[in-house]
């Protein structure tokens, strides 16, 4: 039996498993000339591909080989002074000092980005109000502060003139300490020292007394003792602007200086830092008064008397002469605005009446019209300024009318004068109505024990 194989070289033939055409079975199909159009197509196509792969191959192997070459050869011949010679020492990543191992810079901490060397521990932050993330209301309770607004220089002496003048009313420290407190000086806080120095000046002893304690209690509570040395500074320099309204005041500033030392307001070294720099005759004149103040009270702890004794503190017999001494110089010159000078510096008007008093004995005591029209002019004069209250004037003239038994026996005439002086005080709204009529007669009815009437 004779069995016939045919072998069909068909293109489904050619494919492998995969569906792939082999290489050697297409060559094995084109030896025996049994191709297809469609694999003859397919094979001209996968040949130029795998020719286009192997020249793509080549050419990328001779352009890294020459550019190798080139960067080698520019690299031993380039001039180092040219760009190119530069920029490949900047780019050069080897150290230029030969120090170093090649380590990471900071330990690894540095740079952008970086958290921080390993181990590194970070404290707990405050938050920031003006960090974008920042949450009030997961702080806690919310603190509401008053800002107080700093004081601008042209509003510093309006705010502070005002407190001085009140305190040399009343001589609190402790309120005007309060004041202080409530105000924003800022750096212009040295200068309430120099304004309430400056106000003394030009007012009484008793101002000068009040403005040292102010500032032997102000000093390490408000006011630092640079603060208070350096308004003494600015007050030596500005003193040639200072003796134009108060002659005395170089004097009055050197009694000032020395004063503060003593109460450690100023440190002692205050008046040692002046020597030989001083060119103005006015702070030299100033600073040789403390000193020689200092030099006389070494042993003192405070010099509480370099102001004198004023108000209450002095003496009645004082008080009384200095008031016979005032209306004896009054009868003398007329001169009214000098004697309420006088009388206005005595700071007593507690004691006001004993003036009133001696004023009435001169009219009794003289024997002219002219010392009485001058203490009528005298008393009007105080009592409409307000110098001397109702109640000092009525206490004066009462004493007068409880003595004047006894001063009738040295002056006669003391009864009709007295009239006549009380009836011109009342005409001249000195004294009222009911202390006119209080004045004691020459004559009064009197009765015995018999009810009998004598004279």
């Amino acid at each position: 039996i004779l069995i016939y194989t045919v072998v069909n070289c068909s293109g489904s033939d050619l494919e492998n498993d995969d569906g792939v055409y082999d290489d050697e079975e297409l060559n094995e199909g084109e030896v025996n000339g049994n191709w297809t159009p469609q694999e003859k197509a397919l094979h001209e196509a996968r040949l130029k591909a795998k020719a286009k792969r192997r020249l793509r191959k080549s050419s990328s192997r001779d352009s890294a080989r020459e550019s190798l070459s080139e960067a080698v050869a520019g690299e031993a011949g380039a001039d180092p002074n040219s760009p190119k010679g530069k920029a490949l020492q900047n780019h050069d990543r080897k150290s230029r000092t030969g120090k170093g191992r090649g380590l990471p810079k900071k330990g690894g901490a540095g740079g952008k980005g970086v958290w921080g060397a390993a181990g590194m521990v970070y404290e707990m932050e405050e938050p920031d109000a003006k960090d974008p993330n920042y949450d009030e209301s997961a702080q806690g309770d919310t603190v509401y502060a008053t800002v107080v607004p700093e004081l601008e220089e042209g509003e510093l002496e309006k705010t502070v003139n005002p407190i001085v003048q009140e305190y040399f009313e009343h001589g609190d420290t402790r309120e005007v300490e309060m004041l202080l407190k409530e105000l924003n000086l800022g750096p212009h806080k040295y200068e309430f020292s120099s304004l309430a120095v400056s106000l003394s000046l030009e007012g009484k002893a008793s101002h000068r007394e009040l403005t040292s304690r102010l500032l032997s209690d102000l000093v390490g509570k408000v006011l630092p003792e640079s603060d208070i040395a350096r308004a003494f500074d600015k007050m030596l320099k500005d003193l040639p602007d200072l003796i134009l309204d108060t002659p005395e005041a170089p004097q009055m500033l050197g009694q000032f200086i020395a004063r503060a030392i003593a109460d450690h307001a100023l440190p002692m070294n205050f008046l040692s830092r002046y020597k030989g720099r001083v060119d103005c005759d006015h702070a030299r004149a100033a600073l040789d008064r403390a000193s020689v103040l200092m030099s006389m009270k070494r042993e003192m702890v405070r010099l509480d008397n370099v102001w004198g004794v004023g108000g209450g503190q002095r003496p009645v017999k004082h008080l009384i002469k200095e008031m016979n001494l005032l209306l004896k110089e009054y009868l003398v010159s007329g001169e009214l605005l000098e004697a309420e000078h006088c009388l206005r510096d005595l700071e007593v008007p507690h004691f006001h009446h004993e003036l009133v008093y001696e004023a009435v004995i001169m009219v009794l005591e003289s024997n002219g019209e002219t010392a009485i029209q001058l203490m009528v002019k005298l008393l009007q004069a105080f009592w409409k300024s307000g110098l001397i209250t109702l109640d000092q004037m009525n206490r004066g003239f009462q004493r007068v009318y409880d003595e004047l038994p006894e001063i009738n026996l040295d002056v006669p005439r003391a009864h009709s004068i007295m009239e006549a002086f009380v009836d011109l005080c009342f005409q001249e709204s000195v004294i009222t109505k009911q202390l006119r009529d209080a004045c004691p007669a020459r004559y009064s009815m009197h009765t015995d024990t018999r009810g009998f009437y004598y004279l």
